[in-house]
């Protein structure tokens, strides 16, 4: 007998074991069991008196009654039809079907007149007729045979693959077509799913009964059935309520899994201290307070007032703050970096572009007045320093940046992933702010949380304007509590956006650039986006057959065509730092009325009088991405007008997609879409969560419920067991239920 803990060359003999460990990484019983079946092939419906349904799955017994080999329409290949006649035993002798074959010259030879064989496939209907269109096929030995099929196996598709599955001293044994569900599993052409079904029967044979981690009270609660129950039945399940039961058990190992592993990761954090740093009503956070020249939203302020109370502790903050383009979000993270400078301690704001880092030195600088110009004529009294530093600064000026973080003359110091370098270090850093979290790594993220001096771990704040769906924050970000601002502030103009189909109606893109020209004479400014700076720069391997324009050809074209009276500037990655910080200034300062761009400006850019922006090729864009460049126009007193320009037709999926998110500005409504359209596997980007989408059972879009059950069952558990050591079955579940690698992923995070 065995356990789940058995290595598989003991089980299945070290040639099997080898290739499985080779191609899947499998290596024990329980890996093996927990590579589930990712569908199953049902026998279907016989052949009988009753008409089977269109798109229904048919699998049936039949002879061949006749062959008709035809040229294809196009000349190239033979169709091979025939009539199929039943040849099971309880069905009408007189009801027939027809199949057809794409490849017959090859199969002509084998589906001859008189073939008994199995045929199994979807059900289409032509000229009021069922057909079976390329059904997979399995020759049979004659009614009265002793029912294996002895020899090589003749047929193709899945019932083929079955049969090579079922060999047996080279011989077929048909009853693995007598179970109504027939697992498939996830394989490649060394590891066929019948070579893997064959393998999991094999254990499960010499298996002993598995003891179950969950305890019994918990399963009651939640309507699971017992683990060993789970894996043997998810294998060789009877009926489709069987795989719904053993699903839900193992669903809910997943979530329970992954939550395990995030509510230690808190436990952890807890258990690290921080610097306690309360509010000073006389320190330099309540003399910016006062100095505002509006009044903090009641979300602000219910957010400011939660991580206000975070940084009060001695242990360190790990908090999310997300909110609608335009929130407010940078006001709140002053407010709270200010806090810490009152404490004696400096803080690093993470930018994941120098766009805006540059926009984030600039506008803290702005709102700080004399409170952010310490060592200079006019600062005010216990006023700090905001410092830039970037990868592509002079030599002398990044030597002045690091003097300033590592002397703790800068209170703040600003950057983009030169500040992650070994080389930067700082006086007492006591917060780390991160915008746009996720365009960074984990590991980029821990590598200023390690910048703590005497082992002391600094606050986190990680921003975002991306909405995360709630099931993405409990899984990806569990170990981050989280604060949300969803209004925005007082005076903020509401957004319009239009979608053009530029190929049926090409006079409304001449009317976009009118509408440029209009809100420019009015003293307006606007953007024009692209999805790629030029020639080679194509966003995906068909970018050139869809025509994208490339932000150097546009420039060119508006500055000398459409919109040639006006002042186009360009601006993409590509340029120097010096010469894009340059021309974000001009643009700011109203020096420029259209500014020609790539993405660099999707996050933290900040002019107000910006009011239109145009997006050529919208289709090339994400949901979430489109909804951030479209938070970067009626940020003053005017209202924005965004204007979605695409090739795609009106009844495309990429059309309705751009109409969603033309329908609604709520940014949290847009993830779930976005959630939606590209699953959860890159939600995020894949630095951040592209290990969760091989999740095997678990969707972070459908199973919310589970995922939050598991998250109260974890923090139960982990609040009096923080290692596990009391629970030897869930911690086994851990490393089982989830690949390593996630393991290491979050281990970092």
């Amino acid at each position: 007998m065995a356990t789940l803990t058995d290595r598989l060359d003991h089980l299945l003999g070290k040639k099997t074991a080898d290739v499985l460990a080779e191609v899947f990484d499998i290596h024990t019983a329980q890996d093996l069991l927990r590579h589930y079946p990712h569908r199953y092939a049902t026998k279907g419906a016989g052949l009988g008196a009753q008409r089977p349904p269109e798109g229904s799955h048919l699998t049936v017994v039949a002879r061949v009654s006749k062959t008709d080999l035809r040229a294809m329409r196009s000349g190239r290949g033979f169709l091979l039809k025939v009539t199929l006649m039943s040849d099971e035993k309880d069905a009408a002798s007189t009801e027939t079907i027809d199949a057809t074959f794409f490849n017959g010259q090859k199969v002509k030879h084998l589906i001859t007149k008189g073939t008994r064989a199995m045929f199994s496939g979807k059900v289409k209907y032509f000229n009021d007729k069922p057909e079976l269109t390329h059904p997979s096929y399995l020759l049979l030995p004659e009614v009265g045979d002793d029912g294996l099929i002895a020899g090589s196996i003749r047929g193709a598709g899945e019932l083929a693959g079955m049969a090579r599955g079922a060999l047996d001293g080279g011989d077929v044994d048909m009853t693995v077509f007598e179970r109504d569900l027939i697992p498939l599993y996830p394989a490649t052409r060394e590891v066929e799913s019948w070579t893997l079904m064959k393998c999991v029967r094999q254990v499960l044979d010499q298996l002993d009964d598995v003891e179950d981690p969950l305890p019994e009270a918990v399963r009651r609660e939640h309507g699971l059935i017992g683990l060993d129950e789970a894996l043997r039945i998810v294998h060789l399940p009877d009926t489709k309520e069987e795989v719904t039961r053993a699903r839900d058990r193992l669903r809910f190992d997943e979530a329970a899994a992954l939550q395990l592993v995030l509510a230690q990761r808190r436990h952890t954090a807890v258990a690290r201290s921080a610097p306690a740093c309360p509010p000073h009503p006389d320190g330099i956070a309540a003399a910016f307070e006062e100095m505002l020249p509006f009044t903090l939203t009641d979300g602000q302020q219910t957010v400011a007032d939660e991580i206000s109370a975070d940084l009060s502790r001695p242990h360190p903050m790990n908090r999310l703050l997300q909110g609608e383009v335009g929130s407010g979000k940078t006001v709140v993270a002053l407010r709270a970096m200010l806090q810490v400078i009152d404490g004696g301690y400096q803080c690093a704001l993470l930018a994941p572009t120098e766009v805006l880092a540059a926009q984030h030195a600039r506008s803290l600088r702005q709102m700080l007045g004399n409170l952010g110009s310490a060592g200079e004529l006019g600062a005010a009294e216990g006023a700090t320093r905001v410092t830039l530093l970037t990868g592509s600064m002079s030599v002398p000026a990044r030597r002045a940046a690091m003097l300033e973080a590592v002397s703790g003359d800068a209170g703040i110091v600003i950057g983009t992933h030169a500040l992650i370098q070994d080389k930067v270090e700082f006086f007492n850093l006591g917060m780390v702010v991160v915008d746009e979290q996720h365009r960074f790594g984990v590991e980029q993220r821990d590598a200023l949380r390690s910048r703590g001096r005497d082992g002391v771990s600094p606050h986190l704040l990680v921003m975002t304007a991306t909405p995360i769906p709630r099931t993405i924050a409990m899984t990806v970000l569990g170990d981050l509590e989280t604060s949300t601002l969803r209004e925005l502030p007082r005076g903020r103009s509401p957004i319009v956006s239009k979608v053009v189909p530029a190929r049926e109606r090409p006079a409304w893109v001449d009317r976009a650039w009118e509408r440029i020209r209009e809100e420019v004479a009015q003293g307006r400014q606007a953007y024009v986006v692209c999805s790629r700076i030029g020639e080679g720069d194509e966003d995906g391997p068909d970018a050139k057959e869809q025509n994208t324009v490339a932000a150097l050809a546009l420039f060119d074209e508006l500055r000398f065509g459409a919109l040639s009276e006006l002042r186009v500037g360009l601006l993409h990655g590509r340029l120097p730092a010096d010469e894009k910080d340059a021309v974000m200034k001009d643009f700011t300062a109203g020096r420029i009325d259209v500014l020609v761009c790539t993405t660099v400006v999707e996050v933290g850019v900040d002019v107000p009088n910006a009011t239109v922006m145009v997006l050529k090729d919208a289709d090339r864009f994400g949901v979430s991405q489109l909804h951030q460049l479209r938070g970067r126009v009626g940020r003053g007193a005017h209202p924005g007008l965004c204007i979605l320009i695409t090739d795609m037709k009106p009844n495309s999926p990429a059309f309705q997609r751009l109409s969603a998110v033309a329908g609604t500005n709520d940014g949290f409504e847009l993830a779930q879409l976005d959630l939606a359209q590209r699953r959860e596997g890159d939600v995020l980007g894949a630095a951040q969560s592209g290990t969760l989408s091989t999740l095997r059972l678990l969707s972070l879009l459908d199973h919310e419920d589970v995922i939050e059950s598991a998250r109260v069952f974890a923090q139960a558990v982990v609040t009096v067991d923080p290692e596990l050591t009391a629970h030897p079955g869930l911690a086994s579940m851990v490393t089982a239920a989830l690949a390593s690698d996630r393991i290491e992923f979050l281990d970092k995070s």
